[in-house]
């Protein structure tokens, strides 16, 4: 039979032999690592349902898409209300620097507020 359940011998218990389902390989981002992190901290009954059905690849793919493109609009939309051009970056690189990782800090909590 196919869908017989074999079991092992620990000690004085027999546990099912039980495996998950395949995932896919896929490469997960930043965005989504930091999202897989939280849920497994704080959300645990979400994360094992995820991953016994086999979604959880797929669905921080998702999160990991969602916040780049986020995280992407909040950097242009920061540099176009501040004024911080490319004129900028040539006539004064440090400056341009600076208001630059101002604005990447930013949109990087709005996203980790937001998403993650």
């Amino acid at each position: 039979m196919k869908n017989e359940i074999t079991y092992t011998q620990q000690g004085d218990y027999l546990l099912p032999d039980l495996n998950l389902p395949e995932q896919p390989k896929v490469e997960i981002g930043i965005w989504g690592r930091r999202h897989e992190r939280y849920i497994k901290r704080y959300h645990k009954i979400r994360y094992f349902d995820l991953l016994t059905s086999g979604t959880l690849v797929s669905y921080l793919t998702d999160i990991d898409k969602d916040a780049t493109e986020m995280f992407s609009r909040l950097i242009e939309q920061l540099a176009n209300q501040e004024g911080i051009t490319e004129q900028l970056k040539v006539d004064n690189q440090m400056l341009w620097v600076k208001r630059m990782n101002n604005i990447q800090n930013r949109a990087t909590e709005i996203v980790n507020i937001s998403i993650i």
